[in-house]
């Protein structure tokens, strides 16, 4: 194995160790019970099943990635479709988002954050030379957004649904898309945004008092008072691990979207900016890991993109909880409990490591990854 890929690797394991110690420690209840070892065994079971999923998809080849795009996509269409059909789809605090199998339930919306980038950068791929013109290289490009954002606005899931336009977005920057159908993009997202918000008073009301608790602390969101809290209890070296109070009750989703406050809390600044540094390294060992692909290929846009998507889902669960942006329900990747989102996460790991192999011997097995004019629409 090439030494990135080494290093690639064993950073995403120092990542999923360091999440199954804080998934055990955050879980801990104030009354001795087997809650905690409940929680363990579970996502012991997800990461077993991570990990298979992720070693099936870096041992596919890279092409299988391309051919396979359009499949993907589709079918977590109809995965979206079953979510909101009543009886199928599981509804959890308000938000319709699951489906049970028996004792398992899956979030198909984590799944489109693989399915949609790898659909955009395929379509992009073909269309390259159509980038400037609004009929053949702008609506095939955004149709695929356009057809997930409303099945995940249903559910409701803002949250997601800005995250998968954040995805896109990444895939069009870096494949040349111009800036101009940026900024027209964003004259006309900007008032859908706010009129969602609208409509929705209970997401207004976030961002709202986030905005107040800057002159005011006491107009803070509960959440946010509590991670602070949390943060600032654990100073430079932590309580100890397994020794915090906070996620008693008090710190909301303390083992899924705010465990990065018990890191802060149990093992203090010191743990805290070394995640951010392990996080930064995966990022760069990733970015060492594609630079020998060529820039216009399916493989270095697709997986750059992914590589790009992780990381930041994890920098904006960390500014969630540091008080940065507005809360709202986003998990660390590879740290925090929960199912769909570490087996997606686990397997987009794979995939760029597929994607990242030197090209295939033979012309065949390059062909699928170039960039191709499409036939004209």
């Amino acid at each position: 194995m090439d030494h990135r890929r080494s290093i690639f690797v064993t950073l995403a394991c120092v990542l999923l160790g360091f999440g199954t110690l804080m998934v055990y420690s955050s879980s801990i209840t104030s009354w001795p019970t087997e809650f905690e070892s409940v929680y363990l065994s579970r996502h012991l079971l997800f990461l077993a099943v991570a990990v298979a999923t992720g070693v099936v998809c870096a041992a596919l080849p890279k092409r299988f990635w391309f051919d396979a795009a359009p499949y993907l996509f589709w079918g977590t269409v109809l995965l979206l479709v079953a979510v909101l059909i009543p009886g199928l789809g599981t509804r959890v605090n308000g938000a319709q988002r699951w489906l049970r199998f028996g004792p398992l339930s899956m979030q198909p919306s984590e799944l489109a954050k693989i399915a949609l980038p790898l659909f955009v950068c395929r379509i992009l791929c073909q269309r390259k030379e159509h980038l400037a013109h609004w009929r053949r290289g702008t609506l095939p490009l955004v149709a695929p957004l356009l057809v997930l954002l409303p099945l995940t606005l249903l559910q409701p899931d803002l949250g997601t649904s800005v995250f998968l336009a954040c995805g896109c977005a990444i895939v069009l920057f870096l494949g040349g898309w111009p800036i101009r159908n940026f900024l027209v993009s964003g004259a006309v997202a900007a008032p859908a945004l706010a009129g969602l918000l609208i409509l929705r008073p209970y997401q207004l009301r976030r961002v709202t008092g986030f905005l107040s608790a800057i002159s005011d602390w006491n107009e803070a969101p509960y959440q946010l008072k509590q991670s602070l809290i949390s943060l600032g209890a654990g100073g430079v070296l932590g309580v100890g691990l397994g020794r915090g109070w906070q996620k008693l009750s008090f710190l909301p989703e303390a083992n899924t979207d705010f465990v990065y406050a018990v890191v802060g809390e149990e093992m203090g600044l010191v743990a805290t900016l070394g995640l951010l540094v392990v996080w930064a390294g995966l990022f760069y060992s990733g970015w060492r890991m594609l630079s020998d692909l060529d820039q216009h290929d399916f493989a270095w846009l697709a997986g750059f993109t992914l590589l790009t998507q992780i990381v930041l889902q994890a920098g904006l669960n960390m500014a969630v909880v540091t008080a940065l942006v507005p809360p709202k329900g986003i998990p660390h990747p590879l740290i925090s409990y929960g199912g769909s989102n570490l087996v997606v996460t686990v397997a987009a790991l794979g995939i760029i490591i597929s994607l990242s192999r030197p090209a295939e011997s033979g012309v065949a097995a390059n062909a699928t990854v170039r960039p191709i004019e499409s036939p004209a629409v």
